[in-house]
């Protein structure tokens, strides 16, 4: 029987450890709450020469190659000739090693699929919907006296080009500007659209009013739209993606099937153009030189044939031997130097694949990890407990040639475990800290000293199996395209290895033919994207663009096609996706075996056949067919069978998603539940990104998530009425604990405060909060206090890289300061809020129209978006959804108020 005192004391025991959790979670910012202003703020600037240059000089002995955009059925079927795979269902019955259950093929939806192909000129590259290809030379220097038919020798080319350029001339000067502002694909699209006998927008009328503005720029982008219904576009920007790449089809025998002599000449020309003054790369566009960013662009322009002697190649070998060489760069890039056998693995920090076999409910599990970091040690973890190496490395002279051209001393005198550590200061955005080196040091006596070898031998071996399967599972839950560019460059590796370095592998076939729906062409060559797309959230966000400026019904094949696109692209919803071998993993002894939330109903960021659901996309996807199913022309066509239906039930799914991803803060991560804790920072061993560990709850996703479990009830005030209001205040309440003392909020995914008051506020009012609220003032406030004197606002990358607004806005590639996106995220917060300023709306609408170009379009300015705090990535279609939305929101918010034409009398 247990005493008084011994039990009195338990309860005190309990009481104090309780108290104290309750105290520390009162006075201590959330786990979720990014903090900031950084006290080590960025400081250098990228700088490059002045030079303007043509993506097709590089492919000056091919002039008669063109590209096109390939999409949907299409792209299945020119990947499938491609790699000569037969049947019209893409699949064949060919099976290699120990895959024989798994059929050589594309699987999954192929809706939304975007890819670049090349063909001769002379044999013509007719998409099989009828557009026409846009070759390099015809949108830099367009040809004269090709053979043309006659639906295209109509097309007036000088009116494609002025459209297509964004305001720019042609070509690609990163001193000017290192976006992009996808010449080539807008080209192929405007060529096509006129080439069907439809009239663009009139170049001569200039909009005096919003709707004016907003109409004609929608006309414009409806030529933009592809044939099954999605915007495609521009996701590039890290510097770090294709190098992997490039290393992964190095280390695998360069197959041309992989990467052909056509596409590694437009990698060359991308890596050359964006080479800075000082001879690095950044580690994206906008960023200044790193020694992550330059090291593995280095690499990879070698092995695409760079001349070490060349002046690109002598100016980026000075920057790497000036900064202390390849051992400093960060683990990143150290990592793809071991596979290449251009670093030893003891140069590198232990990764152990031995992790997997903990229990899942030990306090640091890699299950409890955000899934992209969880999804990318996977295969290191393999790789390095396998010590996959080159298995030329001891022959290639090419690697015997960078192991002196990377470092700044003799190879095999490089005590290499000695250089763990090392990182140059521009790459350590994150900083290892004391606990994770002494941790690190450990591991490193564990995998060297006899002592542990019988334990780690037997353990390393079975979590070796774990990792295969795994990895396989998520090629198959992903149609072989997996979560993003880095684990699919890593998993193809892997795949590789697993299948006895058989390049005819099944499983290696299949990876090799998803390797295009990562590959972007524009005016600076072929890039890496980061992610296999951006197509879902940037149609969705267009169609709630278009309906908030009445004009869903003006444009009603456009609006038809995103509703197609939509329906085909809910995840395992279709029968297409429902026959692929995803929907195996959707039970749910694999989901918890394989760490996966719910998939089914979910919408994707980019199509269907990726798989991987998440929780803003999922939102903005159901808001995009819940504004669609007000459309008379929507609503028409599903009546009478020219458009497919979209069940009550599969809106359920997806509110099913959106509920059960809410995180116990009453907030909204991305793919996942957060399963993780916030100590686990501590642990962040990648020194370049910040806050990847586990999945925090964003302003964004909590916004998109509980804003459209709002607009589903108004709906369908029904269905789980009592969990939707809940979930609804819940999200409420954290986002206000969230906001930043100055009233802002904080954008983790664009740039970045303008994004996150539009969120905040947009979020907020949804669900209930009176704009008279103090929580909406004061960030109504924050807005108004960076307004700059042209009426817009604007923000560069820093602000994101900082956690401090842009002191100079977008000083380096907007206008004056101010920038159409952030100008546009802006007028959407403020009049969401219904500010009263009516005079700063007035002019932040003067602005934009100010700023629209002759075409409809914008100019593509600074970089747009950002992950993991410290890495830029592109979004062009934004500098058009954006200030559509705007123009029509200020429209039917303040009227004839903001009229710019009566306000300039």
């Amino acid at each position: 029987i247990t005493s008084p005192s011994v039990l009195s004391d338990g309860i005190f025991a309990a009481a104090a450890y309780f108290g104290g959790l309750f105290l520390y979670h009162m006075v201590t910012p959330g786990v979720s709450h990014p903090g900031g202003p950084r006290e080590h703020k960025i400081r250098r600037m990228p700088q490059w020469d002045d030079i303007t240059s043509n993506a097709d000089q590089d492919v000056a002995a091919k002039s008669g190659v063109e590209w096109r955009c390939a999409v949907a059925d299409d792209s299945h079927n020119v990947t499938l000739d491609r790699f000569g795979v037969a049947g019209s269902d893409g699949s064949s019955n060919a099976s290699s090693g120990d895959d024989d259950e798994i059929k050589l093929g594309m699987t999954g939806e192929p809706s939304g699929r975007q890819m670049w192909t090349w063909s001769s000129a002379q044999k013509g590259n007719a998409a099989a919907d009828g557009s026409a290809g846009g070759s390099l030379r015809q949108l830099l220097t367009p040809t004269r006296g090709k053979k043309k038919t006659a639906a295209a020798a109509a097309v007036n080319e000088d009116l494609v080009q002025e459209m297509a350029c964004g305001g720019r001339s042609p070509g690609f000067n990163p001193s000017v500007n290192p976006n992009s502002c996808d010449q080539i694909f807008r080209a192929q699209m405007i060529r096509s659209y006129m080439a069907s006998g439809q009239t663009p927008p009139a170049m001569e009328s200039k909009p005096k009013t919003a709707p004016e503005a907003a109409k004609k720029a929608a006309h414009f982008y409806s030529m933009l739209q592809t044939s099954d219904g999605h915007w495609a576009g521009d996701y590039g920007g890290p510097h770090f993606l294709m190098p992997g790449l490039v290393v992964a089809w190095y280390v695998m025998g360069q197959p041309d099937t992989m990467l052909d002599a056509e596409q590694r000449a437009l990698m060359r020309h991308y890596l050359t153009v964006h080479q800075q003054s000082d001879g690095g790369w950044g580690t994206h566009i906008e960023s200044p030189s790193t020694m992550f960013g330059t090291t593995v662009s280095y690499v990879a322009l070698r092995l695409l044939g760079a001349d070490a002697d060349g002046e690109v190649c002598v100016r980026g070998r000075k920057f790497i031997q000036d900064n202390g060489g390849a051992i400093m760069t960060s683990s990143w890039a150290k990592f793809w130097l071991c596979l290449l056998g251009c670093m030893e693995w003891e140069g590198h920090n232990s990764v152990p694949p031995e992790m997997w076999l903990l229990p899942n409910w030990f306090p640091f599990h890699p299950g409890r990890l955000w899934c992209h970091c969880r999804m990318v040690y996977l295969p290191m973890g393999y790789q390095y407990g396998s010590r996959f190496v080159y298995s030329k490395a001891e022959s290639d002279p090419l690697i015997a040639a960078l192991r002196k051209e990377l470092y700044c001393e003799e190879y095999d005198k490089i005590p290499w475990s000695s250089t763990r550590h090392k990182v140059a200061p521009m790459d350590n955005y994150s900083p290892l800290p004391l606990f994770m080196k002494v941790a690190q040091d450990f591991l490193a006596l564990y995998e060297r000293w006899s002592i542990f070898q019988p334990f780690k031998n037997y353990f390393r071996e079975i979590g070796l199996k774990f990792c295969v399967e795994y990895m396989a599972a998520e090629d198959l839950q992903t149609n072989f395209i997996d979560i993003g560019p880095v684990n699919k460059a890593l998993n193809l590796v892997s795949a590789y290895h697993a299948a006895n370095n058989d390049i005819n592998a099944t499983t290696v076939q299949n990876h090799m033919m998803r390797i295009p729906d990562y590959l972007w062409v524009a005016e600076d060559g072929m890039k890496m994207q980061g992610y296999n797309g951006s197509q879902c959230w940037d149609t969705s966000f267009a169609i709630q663009a278009l309906s908030e400026c009445k004009l869903l019904d003006e444009f009603p094949v456009m609006s038809q096609k995103v509703w197609t696109y939509l329906e085909r692209t809910q995840i395992l919803s279709t029968e297409v996706s429902q026959a692929s071998p995803a929907y195996a993993y959707e039970s749910a002894a694999n989901r918890e075996k394989f760490y996966r939330h719910v998939s089914e109903g979910g919408w994707p960021f980019s199509t269907s056949a990726h798989g991987w659901p998440i929780s803003d996309c999922t939102g903005e996807g159901l808001k995009g067919v819940l504004v669609l199913l007000q459309s008379k022309t929507i609503l028409g066509g599903v009546r009478d069978g020219s458009l497919p239906n979209i069940e009550q039930k599969r809106l359920h799914d997806a509110v099913n998603v959106i509920v059960t991803l809410q995180n116990e803060d009453g907030g909204w991560a991305t793919y996942e539940n957060n399963r993780g804790f916030g100590w686990y920072e501590q642990l962040n061993p990648s020194e370049v990104f910040g806050d990847i560990m586990i999945d925090y709850s964003y302003v964004e996703c909590s916004m998109a998530s509980l804003t459209a479990l709002a607009g589903f009830h108004e709906m369908f005030p029904k269905h789980r009425t009592a969990e939707i209001k809940y979930s609804i205040q819940r999200g409420r309440e954290f986002m206000k604990s969230i906001q930043r003392e100055d009233g802002s909020w904080y954008g983790s995914w664009a740039c970045c405060f303008c994004y996150g008051c539009w969120f905040g506020i947009e979020g907020l009012i949804k669900a209930g909060e009176p704009a008279s609220s103090p929580v909406i003032q004061k960030c109504c406030q924050f807005l108004l206090s960076h307004q700059r004197p042209n009426g817009g606002w604007g923000e560069d990358f820093t602000s994101c890289y900082d956690k401090d607004y842009a002191e100079n806005g977008m000083d380096s590639y907007g206008d004056d300061g101010s920038g159409v996106v952030n100008t546009a995220w802006a007028l959407l917060a403020l009049s969401a809020a219904k500010c009263e300023d009516v005079d700063a709306v007035r002019r932040g609408v003067k602005y934009l129209i100010s700023r629209q170009l002759p075409s409809g379009d914008w100019p593509q300015e600074g970089i747009a978006g950002v992950f993991n705090r410290a890495c830029g990535i592109t979004y062009t279609a934004y500098r058009n959804v954006f200030p559509i939305w705007a123009l029509g929101r200020c429209s039917e918010t303040y009227g004839a108020a903001i009229d710019v034409a009566d306000a300039e009398d």
